[in-house]
């Protein structure tokens, strides 16, 4: 598949890959077929040397230029006129790619509940075999946050010299018993709604309500909250926080369901670069590519220091800090800091 450049022709197209090439995953389980939802914005150039390859977190999905509007779109740092810029919706989620209520090939039914154990090792194999399909012979750049940040460190493991710039943002090379520890509360309140284990598209809504709190507790910063959902006036309840976080669970439960949640939390759990490798340390000295790690000043969920570790440990790496009160999706909010910590790292 081409994408060849076409004077002023970059408006997004949305597509879809389907594999039929097994894909065996870390677990041992084996996904006998797949297909990725993915989005892609302007076309490549004649020497395919502007590809900008982005991965999203836990709960995005394939629309980069919507949940990025900061950093990508017409006139911004990643321009559609000269960049080729696209974005899978990753395994597990429920926005097009193979998710667990998508039918099992061995069943005729959905998956629910029997979708197999995913890492972000075995997401980034299938982005592996996209870029193959799509005769990708190089990426200009890689770039991911979060759970995003985790695929794109495994990917730029494997991709060697096909990758010229891996770009990791308030992420980590192995997750921390806090990270887990803040999923698995999120999963016990999925398993406390009485309608986990049925199996419906609606299995745990009122659950994933509850982790989607649990979960903005870890994105935001105690000084945040503090800035912009203070009362103003006296009152013992019904306060700005709590309607917050509730507002926050209810909007996040009618656009994702709780099995690709499930599913999705579990993966970021999993995370361990050097697994099978050596160590993150051998693992991170593999990577050919130029690496910028990003992290945030006040980010609660990964630590800076978690940033600083895969700078410093990457043959050609640098740190880079956020500096913002709103914790670890600033890395999605602080887009004029990321576009100036972005500028600097091309040019050097």
């Amino acid at each position: 598949m081409e994408f060849l450049l076409s004077p002023r022709e970059f408006t997004m197209i949305e597509h879809t890959f389907h594999s039929e090439e097994p894909l065996v995953l870390e677990s041992g389980q084996v996904l006998k077929s797949y297909h990725l939802a993915y989005t892609t914005y302007g076309l490549l150039n004649p020497d395919k040397s502007n590809a900008i390859w982005v991965v999203h977190a836990l709960t995005g999905n394939s629309h980069a230029a919507e949940w990025w509007e900061g950093l990508i779109g017409d006139g911004k740092f990643f321009d559609p006129a000269s960049h080729f810029i696209i974005c899978v919706n990753l395994l597990g989620s429920s926005y097009g790619s193979t998710n667990p209520l998508s039918v099992n090939p061995d069943t005729g039914q959905s998956y629910f509940y029997d979708f197999p154990q995913l890492t972000p090792r075995d997401l980034a194999a299938s982005l592996e075999a996209l870029r193959i399909h799509l005769h990708l012979s190089q990426i200009h750049t890689l770039i991911g946050g979060s759970l995003g940040g985790q695929v794109a460190l495994e990917w730029a493991v494997e991709l060697g010299k096909k990758l010229k710039n891996a770009v990791i943002l308030a992420s980590t090379a192995k997750t921390s018993p806090w990270v887990i520890g803040f999923n698995e509360a999120q999963r016990m309140a999925i398993e406390s709604d009485p309608s986990w284990g049925s199996h419906t598209p609606e299995a745990g809504k009122k659950g994933l309500e509850t982790a989607r709190a649990i979960a903005m507790l870890s994105y935001r910063h105690p000084g945040d909250l503090k800035k912009k959902q203070t009362d103003t006036e006296e009152k013992l309840e019904d306060f700005r926080a709590a309607s917050y976080l509730r507002y926050q669970g209810q909007k996040l439960a009618k656009r994702f369901n709780a099995l690709s949640y499930w599913t999705l939390s579990k993966t970021m759990d999993s995370q361990d670069l050097g697994r099978n490798r050596g160590g993150a340390v051998a693992a991170l000295q593999c990577i050919e590519a130029r690496v910028l790690a990003i992290g945030v000043n006040t980010d609660l969920l990964f630590l800076p220091e978690e940033s600083q570790f895969i700078a410093e440990n990457s043959k050609r790496g640098q740190y880079k800090e956020i500096t913002s009160t709103a914790g670890h999706d600033a890395f999605l909010i602080e887009f004029e800091q990321l576009s100036a910590l972005l500028t600097s790292f091309y040019q050097e």
